[in-house]
């Protein structure tokens, strides 16, 4: 599932979620619909079909790589950067190579796509901070300069260069691409609650359709753009910028990369901030499980709110959360049966599957809920899914002409190869639905099925589940929300529990992320870490 960051300012314009800050998150965004949704947020674990198990993974840690540089990687880590004026004002643009296959570096090169903008003072520069909103799939570079380029505290940008760099398959990096706009739209209409063997074949189909258009676009560099290969890639850019040590901000599945960083290279480990965390030691069945049970506390606290409001459609003053949920399933399942109206000039109607993407967007921060009440509304009582439509799109990062980011191909693309899938077959899957839909009656269903796209991917996994400690490393402060909706509280608590020199920063509240989320104590703890080394007490928390 996508486990992106998007900016507040994002969220509120498409009602979007997801990890940007103010969010352009991250994942950045956030969000990639319904049938990629588990899938999304898998890139950090592995097979619950397989026979990795929860106990193996445990076992199982990243070995730091060797502190010396290997003489066929030195040409790469000796790149200086050609930097040029970007489209953006106030930006400088660069390329820097990196080996396709780091176990072959002679079998070529992939172009990274990096963006930077310099400490503005006063004060004392303390290097480079790169920034990744998550995913995976989620433009850094997009990040940067719709966000934390110039939305980060104003004392931040001042003392660091603001960089970020799209990672390999993503966006600007060499872009993976699967499907045309017209070919998305019938896939994120996809039915992901199959009632039948038709439907459930129809489904099957999509996720074949889906992985074979990203095989035939990209056959070589699919199998190299795991989350261990782009750790190494930022190592690579560290060492082009020319600092000694990586500073990062990171969140949601950029949790997993910082991390990944760390454990390949405590010693060039800075001050590393992974907000939103994700557990690397889950095998997927679990990992999708207890995300699908995220979304179902987050879901909880909408539907608390949403009854204080004359204007919510899910029920009245007092009406309870299980009966809200009610009452929103029984909406999902008549969209089930007819789609409704949305205006949209391409012809497209609110099905199932897109109101359901929809909904879960506006899960991950609680500013979108408003506009979640207004289009479930128009939608439930005036037949017009424009809203909920708009609130898909935004996760979706369909654009207006009906063009799609790269965020949902790149997203598959680094999922399925860091572990192994979920399921490997439908019969697995529907095994499975009556504890995905325990732990959320309303969207158990949909995320259990979403969870089986790897099955068909054309490259098979070349990671598995494992401990990140990073012995050696200087502290990393790991923060976790408690009602985190796509990347769950435990998560933080797993992976603070694994990094050797972890100190973990607790939120008490709703959302996905928590740094630049309005919250005084967290940004003031963060920025104390990051413009003066301090890492907060761990368990320090924050409301």
């Amino acid at each position: 599932m996508d486990t992106r960051r998007l900016p507040r300012s994002a969220s509120r314009s498409v009602s979007r979620s997801g990890g940007l800050h103010r969010r352009a998150r991250g994942g950045g965004r956030t969000a990639a619909g319904l049938l990629a949704t588990a899938a999304l947020l898998v890139s950090a674990c592995s097979s619950g079909s397989s026979t990795t198990s929860a106990t193996a993974a445990e076992e199982a840690a990243l070995v730091a790589l060797p502190r010396s540089t290997p003489a066929a990687l030195a040409p790469y880590y000796g790149q200086k950067p050609a930097w040029r004026r970007c489209d953006v004002s106030g930006f400088e643009c660069a390329t820097i190579k990196a080996p396709l296959d780091y176990a072959k570096p002679s079998a070529g090169d992939v172009r990274l796509a990096v963006v930077r903008k310099k400490a503005t003072g006063p004060g004392e520069r303390l290097g480079s901070l790169l920034v990744n909103p998550g995913g995976p799939g989620g433009s850094a570079i997009g990040y940067v300069q719709a966000y934390a380029g110039i939305g980060y505290p104003a004392e931040v940008r001042a003392r660091y260069d603001m960089v970020a760099v799209d990672p390999r398959g993503v966006a600007g990096s060499e872009p993976v691409e699967c499907l045309d706009g017209p070919e998305m739209d019938t896939y994120t209409q996809t039915d992901t609650t199959p009632d039948d063997a038709k439907e459930t074949d129809g489904l099957v189909e999509a996720y074949r359709t889906f992985a074979e258009g990203c095989g035939a676009d990209a056959p070589r560099l699919l199998r190299h753009v795991s989350t261990v290969e782009a750790a190494r890639d930022m190592d690579i850019v560290r060492a082009a910028l020319g600092d000694e040590k990586l500073n990062y901000v990171g969140a949601s599945y950029g949790t997993f990369l910082g991390a990944t960083y760390a454990g390949l290279f405590p010693d060039r480990t800075g001050r590393l901030v992974l907000d939103g965390a994700m557990d690397p030691s889950l095998p997927a069945r679990r990992l999708n499980l207890e995300q699908t049970a995220g979304f179902e506390t987050a879901f909880r606290s909408f539907a608390r709110d949403c009854v204080r409001h004359a204007d919510c459609p899910l029920g009245e003053a007092g009406t309870p959360p299980e009966q809200v949920g009610k009452n929103l399933k029984a909406f999902f399942e008549k969209l089930d049966a007819r789609p409704t109206a949305t205006g949209d000039a391409d012809g497209r109607r609110l099905t199932e599957s897109l109101a359901t993407t929809g909904v879960i967007a506006a899960m991950y921060d609680e500013g979108a809920w408003q506009q979640l009440r207004e289009a479930l509304t128009s939608a439930m009582k005036e037949n017009d899914g424009a809203g909920l439509l708009v609130l898909s799109d935004g996760y979706y990062e369909r654009d207006a002409d009906g063009r799609y980011s790269n965020l949902m191909f790149a997203n598959a693309a680094v999922n399925c190869l860091d572990l192994p899938p979920a399921f490997d077959t439908p019969d697995e899957a529907r095994r499975a639905l009556p504890e995905f839909e325990k732990a959320s009656p309303v969207f158990g269903e949909g995320l259990a099925w979403a969870a089986l796209n790897c099955a068909y991917w054309p490259v098979h996994a070349t990671g598995e589940p494992h401990r990140i400690e990073a012995k050696g490393a200087a502290p990393i402060v790991v923060v976790g929300t408690t009602r985190d909706p796509a990347t769950p509280y435990r998560w933080a608590q797993a992976l603070a529990g694994q990094l050797s020199s972890a100190r973990l920063l607790t939120y008490e509240g709703d959302g996905h992320t928590a740094y630049g989320r309005g919250s005084s104590c967290i940004d003031r703890t963060i920025n104390a870490y990051l413009l003066r080394g301090t890492p907060p007490t761990d368990g320090k928390r924050c409301s």
